[in-house]
């Protein structure tokens, strides 16, 4: 399969389902046979972050487009370490897969993960997450920038959507900032649609599920795909080839 960077090449949307270690053997099974496009590999909610056991469930996903995700108890995760240990992890992984998620309020650890993506040729995804509601169009700005300032290959901006002025909000950011590769998101019933459309504006990667622990107006994975096939022609000839 390809690589997450060879697939954003593509400029088509893509889906991506987060995994922990229930069953790595069966999850890498299916995002084969489901042709899911990104494996988002939940390190946070591994039974064990030794990085013995992170590893093992790590390469049963070999091969596929992964991006690996750590995420801090402070955006909505549940990494139970010190920021040095998450740091020596992130420099663990980064070999086996293909992009990391780090947030960029990490402020201790963030040039930390960048500088060993660099030296790995990995992709990095510098995200933002505000469960409480959704910032002003400058604030949003203003953590777009920071995040490519960072080092940010791709920025991801998730926030809670409490009704249409979000999703304007949102979708304006997308328009505004174009030429970059965001992911933005808007969480919540209110946010759902955003899974959809905001891949047709350009957002690059929409999260969805199998099984697992959806996120706050997660849609599954298969009517994620339904939906996109139905109003992305590009993306729906990518499913047919």
């Amino acid at each position: 399969m390809a690589t997450l960077r060879e697939r954003l090449a593509d400029e088509v949307p893509l889906v991506a389902v987060s995994f922990g270690d229930d069953d790595a053997e069966r999850d890498a099974a299916q995002v084969r046979d489901r042709r899911v496009d990104v494996a988002e590999l939940r390190i946070d909610w591994y039974s064990s972050v030794e990085p013995d056991h992170v590893l093992d469930r790590v390469r049963r996903f070999r091969g596929l487009p992964t991006l690996a995700t750590i995420r801090s108890k402070a955006e909505g995760g549940y990494w139970p370490g010190s920021e040095a240990e998450r740091l020596r992890l992130f420099e663990a992984v980064l070999p086996e897969v293909d992009a990391v998620d780090v947030e960029l309020s990490s402020e201790e650890i963030l040039p930390g993960v960048v500088a060993a993506a660099r030296r790995h040729d990995r992709l990095v995804v510098v995200s933002h997450h505000d469960f409480t509601g959704t910032p002003p169009a400058g604030r949003l700005a203003e953590i777009t920038e920071g995040a490519v300032a960072a080092g940010a290959d791709l920025v991801k901006i998730s926030t809670m959507a409490h009704g249409p002025d979000d999703l304007l909000t949102l979708a304006g950011l997308l328009t505004r900032h174009s030429s970059l590769r965001l992911i933005i998101i808007g969480m919540g019933a209110e946010g759902a649609a955003s899974r959809v459309f905001f891949p047709l504006l350009g957002s690059r990667i929409t999260y969805s599920a199998i099984g697992g622990r959806p996120a706050p107006g997660q849609l599954p994975f298969d009517e994620t795909v339904r939906q996109l096939e139905t109003f992305s022609p590009r993306f729906a000839e990518r499913r047919r080839g």
